[in-house]
């Protein structure tokens, strides 16, 4: 086989692969869509929402994107203090809560009162609980039943989606 029919059959094998990805991911959690946003305190247009976020954390909070595993400093953050929601600054969960997972996300075992809402998320043909933040709607991560006592919780967040609040001193 030449070289170039090998180069457009592995090219043809991939495009099939990532439609297959793609169509397997399904739609994006219903939090997502700008309809469903209208329903939380903290409201933005998606332009509005593009100028104050990166585009990872537009992707994330607002698309229901995922960053890379280890790639958020937040997993290494070992200080007393509040995470909070980087699309709207809402307080989600204490340093208190924050465990090692070993997933390569933010984890914690129990949010603050009243700081998330949870959906049911059925992309990539599995069935998962999406977390988001109670005031603005950004997507955060999920939360599964495999996590420390006491709540038996662990919350895998998108580091990217929030911020840290270190107390004062």
């Amino acid at each position: 086989m030449d070289h170039t029919r090998r180069r457009a059959l592995t090219i043809g094998g991939l495009g099939v692969l990532g439609y297959v990805g793609l169509s397997l991911r399904g739609p994006r959690t219903s939090m997502a869509s700008e309809a469903a946003h209208a329903a939380f305190p903290v409201k933005h247009t998606a332009d509005e929402w593009r100028k104050m976020l990166t585009p990872q954390q537009y992707d994330v909070l607002r698309e229901s994107g995922t960053e890379r595993p280890y790639s958020s400093p937040l997993n290494n953050e070992h200080r007393e203090g509040v995470f909070d929601c980087a699309g709207c600054k809402k307080d989600l969960f204490s340093s208190k809560t924050k465990f090692e997972s070993g997933t390569g996300w933010p984890s914690f075992w129990q949010p603050l009162d009243a700081a998330i809402v949870t959906e049911t998320d059925s992309t990539f043909g599995m069935k998962r609980t999406a977390v988001a933040c109670a005031s603005c709607g950004g997507h955060l991560g999920h939360v599964f039943d495999d996590g420390p006592k006491p709540t038996g919780l662990r919350y895998c967040m998108n580091g990217v989606a929030m911020t840290f609040k270190p107390v004062k001193a």
